[in-house]
């Protein structure tokens, strides 16, 4: 009986992602949660990831046409405010996708945890609802693969060093 139902999970989990694909994240809906290494959990939604500074990108990228204006919280302010240290942030996607990004990535001018992309939410199906985003027209540093991949789309969860 046990096994049955872990069976239907994937099945529930895969059909509220496809239902959930086009729309943009809910008021009071959880979109990225923040572990600590010590434990600590901090659950944010739409509403108090905009409480905190507000930072913008205007860029091109790889995956997308023209430049893009990207706003959200700048990494650097949200490792401040959960009080993280310096050490290795772990991203994690809505398809399991990870990443692992040094803190010292978190710099002014820097990355941001962008959650409206020209000004719209972003949905899943857009990379949504968010996504990091570096400021690759600013610095060609960035204009590598290995900062493409801290990129990270449909970002739910951080493991930040604490």
């Amino acid at each position: 009986m046990r096994m049955r139902a872990i069976g239907r999970v994937p099945i529930l989990v895969a059909g509220l992602l496809l239902a959930s694909v086009g729309q943009v994240a809910k008021a009071g809906e959880e979109v990225l949660a923040v572990t600590g290494s010590d434990g600590s959990a901090i659950s944010f939604d739409l509403d108090a990831l905009r409480a905190l500074p507000v930072s913008e990108i205007r860029t091109s990228t790889i995956w997308t046409d023209g430049i893009q204006v990207f706003q959200g919280v700048s990494l650097r302010d949200l490792l401040d405010h959960v009080d993280a240290v310096e050490g290795t942030i772990t991203a994690v996607a809505l398809n399991d996708y990870l990443i692992d990004i040094p803190t010292s990535d978190a710099t002014r001018p820097g990355p941001v945890v962008a959650y409206l992309r020209n000004g719209e939410q972003m949905s899943v199906r857009d990379k949504g609802p968010l996504w990091i985003i570096y400021p690759y027209d600013d610095n060609p540093d960035y204009n590598t693969e290995e900062y493409y991949a801290r990129s990270i789309w449909q970002l739910i969860r951080l493991e930040v060093p604490k």
